[in-house]
């Protein structure tokens, strides 16, 4: 099965049988959103919903999302993980629950082709539930569904039973969006990935989560249907949600009827492409470290918000990528420049779908082009350099790379401290990155610690100040068109309880009076006690009205527009105040550079 084709398979059954409305990706860099630097799962844009808020679609959506994780870095290469995913997910707002969504998500699995359903094998297929505690009795109404569908208790099954149901605890399957708020029961779907003539099999020796990984999730529907106060107890949700997301690299590898997607045609034709032009053995590990690099960077230079290469945030973790994938060529002894022909294959091959490729096509190879230039220049040097500090520390019988010599790959020849590292475990050394780190602290403004913290993703903060201060970046966006000119748009924004941060394109810094008339702007509406609203109307609506905001695929037939007054109309999820008078005074603290076109604003409210 081809990509695009399985993609609109799972969109369509939603939409035809299930009555979804389709909603397309929102950007992979998250707005508004200070606790991640990227979009991690399908439902972290929808959180505002999922809290409440009205979506203008409706109550039953569906869509692709683009998603990008770096926690698991190190895991990328095996047969699961992956820096760049698309995480298949259609929600509920209040709307079905447990019944159809168990359900449905088993029919579109085995399923009919003909039916527009995959047709797996359901003897692969078993499901985990929530077990239960003292506070929340076991899951009972999904072990009924899925009794329903054919499937047995582990507790009650015969030795060569298949299609079990496995109750596990909460660490396996509970979700929750923070220590408090909505949260509740979810079961998960898994796909035995093994050998169905295999002994252990037959005879149920393995089982999901256990030590073998022969079986693979596929699958998560998530129950919304509690909050946890502060106080640690859970009430029942008036409105309860249904919350769920199937991997589709994972799902495509296994309709396909092979382990991994690289074995598919999403990955296959640039990894053939890179065996042919290879002449090292033992290369299987770098071309898929490779691929999967090069598609993650072309997806975050892509992207509605897309980032350059630097050495902060989102550009730090690009930066990271794209570098870690030369390395891997240099190591099978491919050009470099070959990373510029696999990112177009990618751009073609996703071009259908995520249009947003195209038009950024040349920025993305001419990017990339530069950071490979700049990269190889020193990184032959440095691995010279990584051999000698080998060497030397192999002479004196330590096996430690003490941090400052680690810094100095970094500072001198750009090597990412996760680079010396894992340069490190294949010479079976060690880097002392605690020592790194502090080199690192006394030579960048960036804390490398601190930034680790945010690779490993969160969720969105509705607190009063930070609702107070989203709005305060409607001011700020049209205050900035009215003196720098309309061809500035946001290009990303990060707020925190503290302050708000808004990049927005504008190719030279602004003078001290353009800041204190932007200022001045903004504290005149807030002066004016402007009323704000929303409307739910078309893109072309919103268009023809003049509404600010990024008209791509993330949007959907109908659209939240948020009026401030007569001064500001954007397009946008939330949350708001409902009037400017209670953001008190609008303050620059600072207006900066923060890539080729693009600047920065900080800003707090006293």
């Amino acid at each position: 099965m081809e990509v695009s084709q399985l993609r609109r398979l799972y969109l369509d059954f939603f939409i035809k049988k299930c009555k979804h409305t389709e909603i397309g990706s929102s950007p992979l860099l998250p707005e508004n959103d200070p606790t991640c630097l990227f979009n991690t799962a399908g439902m972290q844009p929808l959180v505002p919903y999922l809290l409440g808020a009205a979506h203008p679609c409706g109550t039953r959506l569906v869509n692709s999302q683009k998603c990008l994780r770096t926690d698991d870095l190190d895991e990328v290469g095996d047969d699961t993980h992956h820096t760049f995913f698309e995480m298949l997910g259609n929600w509920s707002l209040g709307d079905y629950f447990k019944e159809e969504a168990i359900k449905w998500s088993y029919e579109f699995l085995v399923g009919k082709r003909e039916d527009g359903c995959l047709e797996l094998d359901p003897r692969r297929i078993c499901v985990t539930v929530y077990e239960g505690d003292e506070t929340v009795e076991r899951d009972n109404k999904a072990i009924q569904l899925w009794q329903e569908l054919g499937f047995i208790l582990n507790s009650e099954a015969k030795p060569g039973d298949l299609n079990r149901i496995y109750p596990y605890p909460a660490e396996h399957n509970w979700w929750k969006l923070a220590e408090t708020g909505p949260c509740g029961p979810d079961t998960e779907i898994f796909y035995y990935n093994g050998d169905l003539e295999d002994p252990k099999f037959k005879n149920n020796k393995y089982a999901p989560n256990d030590e073998t990984d022969v079986y693979v999730e596929i699958w998560n529907n998530v129950f919304m249907m509690y909050n946890r106060e502060s106080d640690g107890s859970l009430t029942e949700l008036t409105n309860k949600n249904i919350d769920t997301g199937m991997g589709f690299e994972r799902i495509l590898s296994f309709v396909n009827g092979v382990n991994n997607a690289y074995q598919t045609p999403l990955f296959k034709p640039v990894l053939d492409r890179l065996r042919e032009l290879s002449s090292k053995t033992e290369i299987e590990n770098s071309i898929r470290i490779i691929s999967d690099h090069l598609r993650a960077s072309v997806f975050i230079m892509g992207d509605q918000f897309g980032v350059t290469p630097s050495n902060t945030d989102q550009g730090y973790v690009l930066r990271k990528l794209i570098r870690r994938a030369a390395r891997h060529l240099h190591k099978i002894g491919v050009d470099y420049m070959e990373a510029v022909a696999i990112a177009d294959i990618f751009i073609g091959m996703y071009s259908d779908h995520y249009t947003e490729l195209v038009g950024k096509k040349d920025l993305i190879l001419t990017e990339l082009k530069q950071e490979i230039e700049q990269f190889s220049l020193t990184l032959d040097k440095g691995c010279k350099e990584f051999m000698k500090i080998k060497n030397e520390l192999d002479q004196k019988a330590i096996q430690i790379i003490p941090g400052e010599l680690a810094f100095k790959l970094y500072d001198t020849y750009g090597f990412p401290l996760e680079m010396t590292e894992e340069l490190a475990t294949e010479n079976n050394l060690s880097v002392d990155s605690e020592g790194f780190e502090k080199a690192y602290k006394a030579h960048q403004d960036l804390s490398r610690t601190a930034a680790a913290g945010r690779f490993k993703g969160g969720l969105a903060d509705d607190s009063e100040e930070s609702t107070k201060l989203h709005t305060a970046t409607h001011l700020l966006h049209q205050a900035l068109r009215d003196v720098l000119g309309d061809h500035v748009g946001q290009k990303g924004s990060n707020i925190t309880p503290e302050r708000l941060r808004f990049d927005f394109n504008h190719s030279e810094a602004m003078t001290k009076e353009q800041i204190a008339q932007v200022e001045e702007i903004v504290n005149a509406q807030i002066e004016r006690d402007l009323q704000i609203s929303c409307d739910v109307m078309s893109v072309d609506e919103a268009k023809s009205q003049g509404a600010i905001g990024l008209f791509e695929d993330k949007y959907a037939e109908k659209i939240n527009v948020y009026k401030i007054g007569n001064f500001s109309m954007e397009i946008c999820g939330g949350p708001h105040v409902q009037s400017t008078k209670e953001l008190g005074h609008f303050k620059i603290k600072k207006e900066q550079s923060c890539g080729k076109g693009v600047r920065r604003i900080k800003a707090i409210l006293q």
